[in-house]
């Protein structure tokens, strides 16, 4: 069983910055990608960021040159580094790992909120 768990969420003043982890249960190369998702309250599930086991590395628009996702190999952690933040940006942030079997995003993390407020 796979389990992917996050820390690092919490509250930060806009222009702040805070950075997540995702820790995994098992090497992080096992899986074909993984990434960070966000829900804001009444809206879908967006991808934020995502890096593959090659390095290959995408961002959503909204968060490019503002957030910098990066891994730890020997920690099977990827983490989210997330700077110039702004209120928008409140939102569960959800790990999720992509399966190299059916290339979904089929293992998920429990979530952590990260609130953007002064």
């Amino acid at each position: 069983q796979v389990q992917l768990v996050e820390s690092g969420g919490g509250l930060v003043q806009p222009g702040g910055s805070l950075r997540l982890s995702c820790a995994a249960s098992r090497s992080i190369f096992s899986f074909y990608a993984t990434g960070w998702y966000r829900q804001a309250p009444g809206k879908q599930r967006d991808l934020v960021a995502s890096i593959t086991s090659g390095g290959i590395i995408n961002y959503a628009d909204s968060v490019k040159g503002r957030f910098t996702i990066s891994r730890d190999n020997a920690k099977n952690t990827v983490y989210l580094q997330m700077n110039s933040l702004k209120s928008e940006d409140t939102a569960v942030y959800s790990c999720s790992a992509k399966d190299r079997a059916s290339l979904r995003y089929d293992y998920w993390g429990q979530g952590t909120q990260v609130t953007v407020s002064s």
